[in-house]
């Protein structure tokens, strides 16, 4: 008995794809857009005047103080502030929030307490590949956690831009550390760098994400000698410096001139951003 065979379908060509259509009108060029507002990293050593020097930026200013100092400090000018901000989900929603229309500068003081926050929200809402909640950033495995902390801190700065288009300027305050350098050409040294997340590998660094993010990066550090017999002299004054020095990360796109510090200053402003 000879088996049948089943019917072949016909092939049915495919329908030929619209050829691609031009655009009638070809690429479009304008002259070089307003920036909007600044975005400005403002480092240094613990009580060296960092948050007064952002509270003395001009017009309305509003903080973010995650560090609980303005309420101890004198002689500042008249600030706001943005209240119940005591984690990482209230710092990005009140960034989100509608209202900040009439405000001239946000201050977040400090980024490296906000850091902590990103640290903690990774912790808390970030498993460990086997499902189980980890207690450090360590616990994720060799330089996981590192990774994790970097995707949750990024959006922040996509938060700020929108606050820069808007023509609002953005001064984050940070602590300091000292860093070596590495040195293709020669022997490493050591300098002063914002106190932020940076692994030696140089992936997932936060800190080197602010700074290429950055329109400024403002070192403040004390002026000192030092004597022949080793001993650090100085009358307390202190220097800004907006442009890299072997001590000391820093840039602008505005200024490369070191500037002296006085009390409750504001002409930095004037120098950086014009205003």
């Amino acid at each position: 008995m000879s088996q049948m065979t089943a019917p072949t379908r016909p092939t049915i060509p495919a329908a030929p794809r619209p050829p691609v259509q031009a655009a009638a009108t070809g690429v479009q060029f304008t002259a070089v857009q307003s920036a909007g507002g600044h975005r400005v990293l403002l480092y240094g050593p613990g009580g060296i005047g960092k948050t007064t020097l952002a509270a003395n930026f001009p017009g309305r200013v509003v903080f973010f103080d995650l560090d609980e100092s303005l309420g101890r400090l004198r002689d500042i000018p008249q600030v706001q502030v943005v209240p119940n901000c005591h984690n990482w989900a209230d710092l990005r929603a009140a960034l989100q929030a509608p209202g900040w229309d009439g405000v001239d500068a946000i201050v977040i003081d400090s980024l490296t307490k906000a850091e902590e926050m990103a640290v903690a929200d990774t912790l808390m809402n970030v498993k460990h590949e086997k499902g189980h909640t980890c207690k450090s950033v360590e616990d994720y495995g060799y330089g996981k956690g590192y990774g994790f902390v970097f995707d949750t801190f990024l959006p922040l700065l996509a938060d700020l831009d929108r606050h820069c288009r808007a023509g609002r300027n953005v001064v984050l305050v940070c602590h300091d550390c000292t860093c070596n350098v590495p040195n293709p050409a020669g022997e490493d040294w050591l300098r002063y760098e914002p106190r932020l997340q940076s692994p030696t590998s140089g992936k997932a660094s936060i800190r080197l994400r602010v700074r290429e993010w950055a329109d400024h990066v403002l070192f403040i550090g004390y002026d000192v000698a030092v004597s022949k017999d080793g001993k650090g002299q100085g009358a307390g004054t202190r220097t800004l410096y907006p442009s890299e020095l072997p001590h000391c990360m820093a840039k602008s796109r505005t200024c490369r001139e070191q500037m002296q510090i006085a009390e409750g200053t504001a002409d930095v402003w004037s120098a950086i951003c014009g205003k």
